[in-house]
């Protein structure tokens, strides 16, 4: 959290379209998917977004997430700094609940060649079934 703190959004820096996508397991009956479906910031600016799962059964369900990051280069620039994702998440019977992911681009990825023309990032989230 301390490293959010410091983050200043580059001046002059290009937005990045940040687009959030949801799945599941086939054997987890959640619904789950992202309140919104995208958000712009420019590196160095953090930002909250929020995802909803629903426990579809009569049993409470534990579930673990995973991510992934496209283009797969610009995932060493996307930081998690508080995540649904770091933890299991145990859903009551018919329990709906809203998950925060709060992030940032790196500041290094406004001076990174290799990254000038990105203008798009997916984040994307798959929950398991927790064993």
């Amino acid at each position: 959290m301390d490293q959010a703190k410091k983050m200043v959004p580059v001046k002059g820096a290009h937005p990045i379209t940040v687009r959030f996508a949801a799945s599941t397991s086939d054997t987890l009956q959640w619904k789950f998917q992202p309140q919104q479906r995208e958000v712009k910031v420019v590196p160095g600016e953090t930002a909250l977004a929020f995802y909803t799962a629903y426990n579809k059964t009569d049993e409470p369900i534990v579930g673990v997430a995973t991510y992934n990051i496209t283009p797969l280069k610009a995932g060493v620039y996307f930081n998690k700094i508080q995540c649904f994702c770091f933890d299991q998440q145990r859903l009551r019977p018919k329990e709906e609940v809203d998950m925060p992911v709060f992030f940032y681009i790196d500041p290094e990825f406004a001076i990174d060649p290799q990254m000038a023309n990105v203008r798009d990032i997916v984040l994307s989230y798959t929950f398991f079934k927790a064993k």
